[in-house]
C-alpha cells in the first residue's frame, strides 16, 4: 500500500479553525497489484469517523460524482498538505476538469437539505427558550361559554372548580365533544386518566345539569406527545457545545452546522461562476459570526434561500461540463498505476 496524498481537513483547511477545533486528517493511496486482482482490495479505510484513507480507484470514483469531501482534498491549501507523492501531479494538473454541473447537486443540494433541516431543529432547540413541558390532555380541553372557547383550567379556576369533582359525559354526533357536570356530593371521575390519551367518563344521576359543553382537541395532543418525545430524544443525544446563543435574541442555533450550510452554498455559486473551487474560505470573519452567534437565523436562512432560488440558473448558464468523461478519468488511473508499477 503506497500513500499517495495526506491532507488536514476541516476547518483549518477552510479557515474556521476556533480554539479548540480538532485537526482532522484524510488521505489517498494505491494498493499493490497482487491486492488489486486477488481478494484484497479495500476501497477505503476508516481510521476513525473524522480521518479516512480512499483508494485511488475509489477517490477517482467519487471525484466523478462530484463529492465535496473528496474535492475537496483535491483543491487542499498548500499549506494543508501534509505530504504528496509525485505520480499524485497527474490529478493535480487535471483537477479543473473535475468541477461540473454535478456540483449544484453535490454541493448546492446538501447545503439545501441542511437548511431545511435548520429550520425543523431550530423549533427543537429553542424549545427550552419557552419552558415547554410535557402537557396531559387537560391541557387539550376547551369549555364553550357565551359563544366562546376558553381553556378548561382557565374555566375552572374562574368558577373555583375542580377537576377532580367534574363528570363527563360523551355528545353523540360531536366528535371529542362532552358534557361537562359537576358535584360536591356525587363521586364523579374527574377529567382524566393516568398514562392514557383519552378523557375520563363518568356515571351522571338522573336530572343533574350540566356546567358547560366542553372539546378535546386529541389530535393536537397526540402531536404534542410525538413532538416532546422526539425533543426529548433529541436533548438527550445532543452535542451542546455545537449550540451558540443568538446575540440579543435567546434563540439557540447549530451555529457549526449552518457555518457549513453558508459555506457550502458559497462554494456551489462559486463553482458554477469562476470554474474554481477555494476551500479557504475568504469570508472567514462572516462564518465566524454565524458559528458564534452573531448573525440572526433569520438572516442566514433568507440570504441561503435567495442563493438556492438562483443556484438553477447559474449552473444552467454556466460554462461548466455536465458531468466527468468517463474514459478521461480510466486514462488517469491506468496512467497512475503504470507509473506505480514502474518505480
Amino acid at each position: 500500500m503506497k500513500p499517495l496524498l495526506r491532507v488536514i481537513v476541516g476547518s483549518q483547511s477552510y479557515g474556521t479553525a476556533v480554539e479548540g477545533s480538532d485537526t482532522d486528517y484524510k488521505g489517498v493511496y494505491a494498493q499493490e497489484i497482487d491486492e488489486l486482482i486477488g481478494f484484497g482490495y479495500k476501497e477505503q479505510i476508516n481510521n476513525n469517523k473524522d480521518d479516512v484513507d480512499y483508494e485511488i480507484r475509489r477517490f477517482l470514483e467519487l471525484l466523478e460524482t462530484a463529492n465535496p469531501t473528496v474535492l475537496e482534498m483535491l483543491f487542499s491549501p498548500e499549506d494543508c498538505i501534509v505530504e504528496r507523492h509525485p505520480v499524485f501531479d497527474i490529478l493535480m494538473k487535471n483537477r479543473d476538469k473535475f468541477l461540473t454541473k454535478k456540483c449544484l447537486y453535490s454541493f448546492g443540494g446538501y447545503a439545501i437539505a441542511q437548511i431545511k433541516k435548520a429550520k425543523s431543529l431550530d423549533k427543537k432547540m429553542n424549545w427550552e427558550k419557552d419552558r415547554v413541558t410535557r402537557k396531559t390532555p387537560i391541557d387539550f380541553v376547551y369549555a364553550y361559554i357565551d359563544g366562546k372557547t376558553i381553556p378548561i383550567t382557565k374555566f375552572l379556576k374562574n368558577n373555583n372548580l375542580i377537576q377532580e369533582k367534574c363528570g363527563l359525559v360523551a355528545l353523540d354526533h360531536f366528535k371529542d365533544s362532552y358534557a361537562l357536570y359537576y358535584s360536591d356530593k356525587f363521586n364523579y371521575s374527574g377529567l382524566i386518566i393516568e398514562t392514557s390519551n383519552d378523557l375520563r367518563l363518568s356515571a351522571i344521576p338522573k336530572g343533574e345539569k350540566a356546567l358547560t359543553i366542553v372539546s378535546y382537541n386529541k389530535d393536537a395532543y397526540i402531536t404534542h406527545c410525538k413532538d416532546y418525545k422526539e425533543y426529548t430524544e433529541w436533548l438527550k443525544n445532543r452535542n451542546v457545545q455545537r449550540y451558540v446563543d443568538i446575540a440579543s435574541h435567546n434563540q439557540k442555533i447549530d451555529g457549526k452546522n449552518l457555518l457549513h450550510c453558508r459555506r457550502l452554498l458559497d462554494m456551489a455559486v462559486e463553482i458554477a461562476e469562476t470554474g474554481k473551487l477555494n476551500v479557504r474560505r475568504p469570508n472567514v470573519d462572516y462564518l465566524l459570526k454565524i458559528r458564534k452567534g452573531l448573525v440572526s437565523l433569520d438572516e442566514i436562512i433568507d440570504n441561503a434561500e435567495k442563493d438556492i432560488k438562483n443556484l438553477d440558473k447559474l449552473y444552467a448558464n454556466s460554462n461548466l461540463p455536465d458531468k466527468v468523461d468517463k474514459e478521461f478519468v480510466n486514462e488517469i488511473l491506468l496512467e497512475i498505476r503504470h507509473k506505480l508499477m514502474n518505480e
